[in-house]
């Protein structure tokens, strides 16, 4: 009939995305006779090959879902693998894989014309935008854009928690209207953390407020010591200080320069741009001060030490426009 495989690092993500996918196989019959699952550290691929190979008795076909493949070998596999060469066209079966499955896995279900779904999210926020939008879309869910802002600002990184808050709301309020601020702000718990390129672009911008906030999300919600926190700053810097007189001409020249991809190359050219050397040199001196003091050159708590490096950091964007 078919081979999925959903794969993605966030568990709670790829176990609804599962879920979703297995609902939609079995559609109107008899869960208990179609589907057959294997999970944990007891199963071999053995039986799940014989499973996969069983037609369907008393139903039209049979739904096999497989998770935890990344501990066989090869050899291991060689039952699901001699499967994968002649499916059954009565069988889907669901491979759940934390990551991309075993390449010796993943290409024979390639080679079986495996659909692949990539539950993780992606990282620019557009697109993480279009992805909440499909998960919106899946859940039934209707939210006014102020609503749909609010869920995505307070999850931040955390998006393993929207498929439970999205199955709350659900729950309490069905499909029949479209949710609003105040529906949806009781059932969204803490803010999660951010990513720290978020940290960057608001001290880019001269925005000290966003930054300091930005910054107390990293390091309370995501767990950040300011240690790492002081890491991304640095780098970020640094690919400024490799550009800083260096003979590029465009954002390509200056992605094979400093690494990374031509996007971030080019928001390394602007701010250098923006700062100038003496501003690039002084943003050094602001993280050498702050990273002595965070190793107890002064007495202040360590997240008062970035929040003052923060702060400096976004001004001196303001003192170079001025």
């Amino acid at each position: 009939m078919s081979v999925h495989v959903v794969a993605g690092d966030d568990p709670s993500l790829a176990s609804a995305a599962v879920g979703e996918l297995v609902h939609r196989l079995v559609g109107d019959g008899d869960r208990s006779l179609m589907v057959d699952e294997f999970d944990g550290d007891e199963y071999d691929l053995g039986a799940v090959a014989a499973s996969a190979g069983t037609p369907p008795f008393l139903t039209e076909h049979r739904v096999v879902v497989v998770r935890n493949l990344g501990r066989f070998t090869s050899d291991e596999a060689r039952a699901l693998t001699g499967y994968l060469q002649a499916p059954l066209d009565t069988t889907a079966l669901v491979v759940a894989s934390a990551g991309a499955p075993p390449k010796h896995l993943l290409d024979a279900m390639k080679s079986a014309g495996a659909t692949i779904r990539d539950t993780d999210p992606p990282s620019r926020a557009k697109d993480r935008r279009l992805w909440f939008d499909e998960q919106l879309a899946l859940s039934g869910l209707r939210l006014e854009p102020a609503a749909t802002a609010m869920v995505l600002e307070q999850l931040g990184e955390d998006v393993g928690r929207l498929a439970s808050v999205l199955s709350t709301l659900e729950s309490t309020f069905g499909g029949e209207r479209r949710l609003g601020v105040d529906d949806v702000r009781p059932f969204l718990g803490e803010a999660g953390s951010v990513p720290p390129w978020d940290l960057t672009d608001a001290i880019d911008r001269g925005d000290a407020a966003a930054a300091l906030v930005t910054l107390r999300r990293m390091v309370r919600s995501g767990d950040r010591h300011p240690l790492r926190v002081m890491a991304v700053l640095h780098g970020h810097y640094a690919r400024m200080l490799r550009l800083d007189g260096a003979p590029v001409h465009g954002e390509r020249e200056a992605a094979d320069l400093v690494g990374g991809s031509p996007f971030q190359a080019k928001k390394a050219l602007d701010q250098l741009r923006r700062l100038g050397h003496d501003g690039l040199a002084r943003a050094f001196d602001i993280l050498a001060g702050a990273d002595l003091d965070l190793r107890g050159q002064r007495d202040l708590p360590p997240e008062t030490v970035m929040e003052v490096a923060v702060a400096r950091l976004s001004r001196l964007v303001v003192r170079r426009q001025r």
